[in-house]
């Protein structure tokens, strides 16, 4: 399954109120890799942003002034993420911008047009309890480079938070890859590992130690009635 990392930024807080989406990014990823096929709107809202948010994604009012309405972009953008699993921080947030949106454009409800929803807010709480899980914290914690982050936007977030699930989830990576399961006709084909640059140290048993092993054998021997099979080697 496809899946798209998608990120927000908006007017406010509220879309019940009437905050709007302003931008919005997305990172596609396939069997696990970006690829490259990602989507990036600004968009104008119809309103200005609150100071509060000015702060966060310091996105300009003026500057939004000529983008298309959501309504524009609506098609592109819902054919785009048709039957993706959507991977969202916080997704609560922005499915209810995305819902309204939808709503003000006569269409349905955004889980209408998508597999799945999932919340990586969600998956750090239950990984990290008691922890700070912004997708800043998140990133510090699982080396994902966010120096370029000084302002909140939508497509760098989606580009980060897309590093940070696969960290996350890491422990789910599948032991074959579907090519390679599809590739043979007799059965999953199992990847080659190169195991010529793997020194492996060799620790020599001690006198106490190979002492101690032979007891042990003559014990073993001893109660199968002299049957063991290394007995029986040695005697050949």
């Amino acid at each position: 399954m496809r899946q798209i990392v998608l990120d927000t930024e908006t007017t406010g807080l509220s879309a019940d109120s009437g905050d709007r989406i302003i931008e919005i990014g997305c990172v596609e990823l396939v069997a696990r890799k970006l690829t490259g096929n990602n989507r990036h709107y600004y968009l104008n809202p119809g309103r200005d942003s609150h100071e509060d948010a000015l702060k966060v994604h310091g996105i300009s009012n003026e500057f939004l002034r000529d983008k298309p309405r959501f309504e524009a972009v609506a098609d592109e953008l819902l054919d785009y993420l048709q039957g993706a699993e959507i991977i969202i921080h916080n997704a609560a947030f922005d499915v209810s911008f995305l819902n309204k949106e939808l709503e003000l454009t006569g269409r349905p409800a955004f889980r209408t047009f998508v597999a799945t929803i999932t919340d990586t807010l969600a998956m750090a709480k239950e990984l990290y309890p008691g922890k700070r899980n912004s997708l800043d914290a998140l990133c510090d914690r699982l080396g994902v480079d966010n120096s370029s982050r000084t302002l909140h936007g939508a497509l760098l977030d989606a580009e980060l938070l897309a590093d940070v699930y696969i960290n996350l989830t890491r422990g789910q990576d599948p032991l074959l890859s579907l090519d390679e399961a599809s590739d043979s006709s007799s059965g999953p084909v199992v990847a080659s590992v190169d195991l010529r640059s793997i020194v492996l140290q060799v620790l020599q048993a001690n006198d106490q130690e190979l002492s101690a092993h032979e007891e042990i054998l003559k014990q073993i021997d001893k109660a199968s009635g002299g049957k063991t099979i290394w007995r029986a080697v040695q005697a050949g």
